[in-house]
């Protein structure tokens, strides 16, 4: 956490960004940061007390909002699974949601955790996320097949393909320097592609 809520804070926060977005974890310096916010090395050190610090505090709010909206995605999706729905309302929010909703607000910081975590505990983070969705998901999978009566099985090797080839397309739209009609037209074909084969797998058609 930052020893100092002054205003240079604001300026030491701009400075760490722009300094990690250049040139990723590894190559970014204490000194390039410093230069960047028009200090010392020991002034930065008032706001956080290592480089590490300073990623984390760049990247966790933006971790703690996807980790949040995925719980309460799940949780959403479980109390439909226990009652009556239809498939509409089954697939009314999906992972394109979490990008209009908490990714693309805070694109620099999602741009950060992509392509400049490498030497931070946050490296694997997309696939950690991926892992930790897959099980969720393939027990979805799961419950609504024993619901619907169906028989054949997804394999575990079978559904981490699909679920990270999802995850992945949806991730990697971020990353391209364009606006958001292009960033919204290109989420909504992720979407109508991958929709009717979630479904399918559901049991629906």
């Amino acid at each position: 956490m930052p020893k100092d809520k002054t205003l240079s804070h604001i300026k030491v926060n701009k400075a760490i960004k722009e300094e990690f977005l250049e040139k990723g974890f590894e190559a970014a310096s204490i000194r390039g940061i410093g230069a960047r916010a028009g200090m010392t090395s020991a002034g930065l050190y008032r706001h956080y007390t290592s480089k590490e610090a300073m990623f984390s505090a760049m990247v966790d709010p933006l971790i703690n909002d996807i980790k949040e909206w995925t719980r309460k995605h799940t949780e959403k999706k479980q109390k439909m699974l226990d009652g009556d729905f239809d498939e509409e309302e089954l697939f009314d929010e999906s992972f394109v949601d979490l990008i209009n909703m908490v990714i693309l607000p805070k694109r620099d910081e999602f741009k950060l955790l992509m392509t400049c975590s490498r030497g931070t505990k946050y490296e694997n983070f997309i696939r950690d996320y991926v892992s930790d969705g897959q099980m969720i998901f393939h027990d979805a999978i799961k419950r609504m097949r024993e619901k619907r009566c169906i028989d054949k099985e997804i394999e575990e090797e079978e559904l981490h393909v699909l679920f990270s080839a999802y995850i992945t397309a949806c991730f990697e739209i971020i990353m391209y320097d364009c606006n958001g009609d292009k960033i919204e037209k290109y989420l909504n074909t992720l979407h109508d592609f991958f929709m009717p084969g979630w479904s399918k797998m559901m049991g629906f058609n």
